[in-house]
């Protein structure tokens, strides 16, 4: 089982990537025969989607082959949303344009909202309600907010109780999201998937 973790920040050496790393590292200790992958959106990597994307053989479409080819090879998905101003960075709702049904379509995908403060659940809002439609992602029901991020997941031991039981439901959360990973890896192999009729959600 490979899960890809796409890490939203733009900014070098984020809170967000030390965390999907911290992430990573977790899902191989709970997960027997589980892998990872930490794709980094640091320094804005992608130009702005436009539709020559969609184009096999456009300069831009191969920008962004290695990153589909890293998203196919996973089964499950974890999205780094930091809150950037009350909203997700432009980067990564960029990154989820040039994303379709042949890469993330019907894998399991968890949302963790990352705050330097108190904040965090915006993101969480906002990548719900978009970039699933034509997708086909699917957001399971948990999601982790990570409040207080600089003093999160830093070094071996807990920091405090706060952190403490951000780790123990961090565990938590990954479990879930490895058994949804399970679960609907029968559902892509379905033929009923296939139907290009119906390729774009409504």
């Amino acid at each position: 089982m490979h899960i890809a973790i796409v890490s939203g920040s733009h900014r070098k050496d984020s809170q967000s990537e030390r965390v999907a790393k911290y992430l990573a590292a977790r899902l191989e200790v709970l997960g027997a025969g589980v892998t990872s992958d930490v794709i980094s959106l640091a320094g804005n990597p992608l130009p702005l989607w436009d539709e020559s994307a969609m184009q096999a053989d456009s300069a831009i479409s191969k920008m962004w082959w290695p990153y589909s080819e890293r998203l196919k090879g996973a089964d499950g998905l974890i999205f780094m949303a930091p809150e950037w101003h009350g909203m997700v960075p432009p980067g990564l709702k960029n990154f989820l344009l040039f994303c379709t049904a042949a890469e993330v379509g019907h894998k399991p995908a968890l949302i963790v909202g990352v705050s330097s403060s108190k904040g965090g659940s915006y993101p969480v809002n906002e990548m719900r309600t978009s970039g699933y439609k034509n997708t086909r992602i699917c957001y399971i029901p948990d999601h982790l907010i990570v409040q207080d991020v600089n003093n999160r997941f830093v070094g071996e031991a807990p920091a405090g109780a706060d952190d403490g039981y951000m780790r123990e439901r961090a565990d938590f959360t990954l479990k879930i999201l490895l058994e949804y990973t399970k679960a609907l890896k029968g559902m892509r192999e379905t033929a009923v998937l296939g139907d290009k009729k119906f390729a774009f959600g409504m």
